[in-house]
């Protein structure tokens, strides 16, 4: 099959939205199908076969203090090689921007679209206002009419999939998880990243891994942990990633007076990250947003247990009592801090944690993933075949989609600024 992936957000960016779409390109390629990807130019090495497959288009970056790239508008203007690479199906990643432009391009090539829901994106509003309820009630609604607009959605979890039927989408939905993969991460060196990194090779090491901006609810989890460094004066807090919240984090360990135990390690990929995971004895997660718990997987799959904040995406992965604790999202720093310490003086409850940590992961091996989103491809070209052939068949049916697609994009884009405007007033 030949997949067309746009995305507005792809390598070097190290994000879950890119870190997702080259796993599922990887894993594609390696079951023998054919990928392209249309995605912004960024700054940043990729390497030669990585870059062999991507079609990249010019983009503004760091929009408005963010972490992600805006596609210039002349952009639309694509190359060549996508008529050349003739797909079978295109996958949206963003229900705007590219996404739009992916809308498009499988009208007019008469290809199926599936989009990919993998966020919540009214939790990302404050990159372009500070408060706003009129622009959270458009950025729900935006995806939902866009996905309604494509053949079919894929979900990343099960909550995200009942909270999209609820808002609306009426096309068929499947969930497919981004996969990992497990054994790379279970052979993690945590030891070599520990020397590097001046980890007491026998402190206990709470760790994190993800972006460090608003909306991971940070300032939450440093106060929580900050409070466990001083329940546990042989404890240490491991931070890979970056991002604009990573001040805070300091500022608040240091108010703590126990920053000299906090590690803020950077971003860090391929064998690196996996040696980072083995460096950790517990994860800790305080975001209230996810719709995949990808990082908790990951961390699973080291063998790491996971303390975390009971949200979608993160239920689907952290069995209480299991393999590690979900506290309730009203939770308060001091009862995260209690149930870290809790793992963190019961070597036998943390042992058995870790092991049912890896048989989670198991379920979440990228192979097993891949192939249910290729199985949903093929469930939506066959369903989408007889229209497709009609259309082939009248061009004047064809100029018609166009028109429609063309005119529902405009509605949709209409409504939002007309609901945020008359929210202003």
């Amino acid at each position: 099959m030949k997949i067309c992936m746009m995305t507005n957000t792809y390598l070097p960016h190290v994000g879950g939205v890119a870190r997702s779409v080259s796993t599922f390109v990887d894993e594609y390629r390696r079951m023998g199908h054919e990928v392209l990807v249309v995605a912004p130019n960024l700054p940043g090495r990729v390497s030669k076969r990585a870059e062999a497959v991507v079609e990249r288009v010019a983009a503004i970056q760091n929009f408005n203090g963010s972490d992600f790239s805006v596609r210039l508008p002349l952009a639309a203007t694509l190359s060549s090689r996508l008529d050349e690479f003739a797909a079978d199906i295109v996958h949206a990643h963003h229900p705007f921007l590219l996404g739009d432009t992916a809308l498009r391009f499988a009208t007019n090539r008469n290809v199926p679209v599936v989009f990919t829901h993998h966020t919540k994106y009214e939790d990302y509003v404050h990159y372009l206002s500070k408060s706003s309820t009129a622009l959270r009630r458009a950025a729900m609604d935006l995806p939902t009419a866009y996905a309604n607009l494509c053949d079919g959605v894929l979900a990343p979890s099960d909550s995200i999939a009942r909270l999209i039927r609820r808002r609306g989408v009426t096309v068929p939905i499947e969930v497919a998880p981004t996969g990992i993969d497990t054994q790379a991460f279970a052979k993690g060196d945590g030891a070599r990243f520990r020397r590097k990194f001046k980890l007491p090779a026998k402190a206990f090491v709470a760790g994190h891994v993800g972006r460090l901006a608003p909306e991971k609810n940070l300032p939450y989890l440093a106060e929580a942990i900050a409070g466990f460094l001083k329940l546990n004066r042989t404890a240490w807090f491991l931070v890979v990633g970056g991002g604009p919240s990573e001040d805070k984090l300091r500022e608040i360990f240091k108010k703590h007076g126990v920053d000299d135990r906090l590690v803020l390690a950077g971003s860090h990929t391929g064998q690196s990250l996996h040696d980072a995971y083995n460096a950790m004895d517990v994860f800790v997660f305080s975001s209230r947003s996810e719709t995949q718990g990808l990082v908790i997987a990951e961390a699973m799959a080291a063998g790491a247990p996971v303390v975390a904040l009971n949200a979608s995406g993160v239920r689907e992965v952290v069995e209480h009592g299991k393999n590690g604790f979900l506290l309730s999202p009203t939770a308060k720093p001091a009862e995260f801090a209690k149930q870290l310490q809790r793992l963190a003086t019961n070597p036998k409850q943390l042992k058995s944690f870790s092991a049912a940590a890896v048989t989670t992961a198991d379920t979440f091996s990228r192979r097993h993933c891949a192939e249910r989103a290729i199985a949903f491809y093929e469930r939506i070209r066959r369903e989408t075949r007889r229209e497709r052939l009609q259309t082939a068949q009248s061009p004047w049916l064809a100029l018609t989609e166009r028109i429609g697609v063309e005119w529902e994009l405009l509605s949709r884009n209409a409504r939002a600024i007309g609901t945020t405007l008359a929210a202003g007033r």
